[in-house]
C-alpha cells in the first residue's frame, strides 16, 4: 500500500487497520486551538495522523498520543519519527484506561476519534473490528478518563456519528463539560448528516453551530472543505 502524501508530512499506514480517513482529517483541521495549548493528548491515534495535524498547526511543547493496536503503535511511531515535529510527538502502547489511571499530568487539549460501532458485527479483520467497535473504549469510560487527565482551562474535541450526537452531550454535561462548537457533517448535499464534531471545556458559553458539505459531487469538494484542509491535502 503507497503511503498517504500530505504537504509536511506522509502517513505510512499498511499495518494499521484504520487508515487514512475524512474523519480524522477534519478533527484535526476543525479542532479549536484558541488556548494556545501546550500539552495535547490524542487518544486512539491509529495512524498518528491527527497529532500530526496539531503537530503542525500548533507550539504545542508535547503531543502525546495513545494506540493500543501493536502493529498500529508501532507504524505511529515510525509516522512520527519521520515528520518534522519528532521531537514533540510521543506515542504510547496504552489503553486509555490504563493511561488515564496511572499519568498525573494533565493536558490543555485533548481529542479522539474514538470508536464508533457499538454493534457486535464482524468485518472478518479483527484488528479493523476492534479499532471500530466501542467495547474497547466505551463513551462512559472516555469522559471518566476525562476527568482525571484534562486540565481545568481545557478543549476536549471529539468526532462521533451523528446518531451519538444527544448521548455524548448528556454523558459531557455528566462530567461538568460543555460544548461550545457543533459541527454536523454530511458527504453531499442531498445526504442525511452523518458525522458531527463536539468540542467542550468546563465554561459554559453561546453553543456555535455549523454545518459543512464534504462533497457537491464525487471529487468536487466544497470550497469550505478545501478551505478547512488546504494546508494539508496535495490536491488541494
Amino acid at each position: 500500500m503507497k503511503p498517504f502524501t500530505f504537504k509536511q508530512f506522509t502517513i505510512h499506514q499498511d499495518r494499521c487497520a484504520m487508515k487514512v480517513g475524512t474523519d480524522g482529517v477534519l478533527l484535526g483541521a476543525v479542532t479549536s486551538l484558541k488556548t494556545d495549548p501546550n500539552s495535547i493528548l490524542d487518544i486512539g491515534a491509529g495512524t498518528g495522523l491527527i497529532a500530526l495535524m496539531l503537530a503542525q498547526r500548533s507550539s504545542a511543547e508535547y503531543i502525546d498520543a495513545l494506540e493500543l493496536d501493536e502493529s498500529a503503535f508501532e507504524q505511529c511511531v515510525e509516522n512520527f519519527e519521520a515528520s518534522p515535529w519528532a521531537d514533540r510527538l510521543f506515542c504510547y502502547h496504552a489503553s486509555f484506561q490504563e493511561f488515564y489511571g496511572e499519568m498525573e499530568e494533565r493536558y490543555d487539549l485533548v481529542v479522539s476519534n474514538p470508536p464508533f460501532f457499538s454493534e457486535s458485527v464482524t468485518s472478518g479483520n479483527s484488528s479493523r473490528d476492534h479499532a471500530r467497535q466501542n467495547s474497547a473504549l466505551p463513551f462512559e469510560q472516555l469522559f471518566e478518563g476525562l476527568e482525571r487527565i484534562l486540565a481545568k482551562n481545557g478543549i476536549f474535541s471529539l468526532i462521533i456519528p451523528i446518531s451519538e450526537e444527544r448521548k455524548v452531550l448528556e454523558l459531557a454535561s455528566q462530567m461538568g463539560l460543555f460544548p461550545f462548537e457543533i459541527l454536523r457533517i454530511k458527504g453531499k448535499p442531498n445526504v442525511p448528516f452523518k458525522r458531527c464534531i463536539l468540542q467542550f471545556s468546563y465554561t459554559e458559553t453561546p453553543v456555535s453551530e455549523k454545518e459543512l458539505i464534504i462533497e457537491l459531487e464525487r471529487h468536487q469538494f466544497t470550497q469550505e472543505y478545501i478551505k478547512l484542509t488546504k494546508d494539508f491535502h496535495l490536491k488541494l
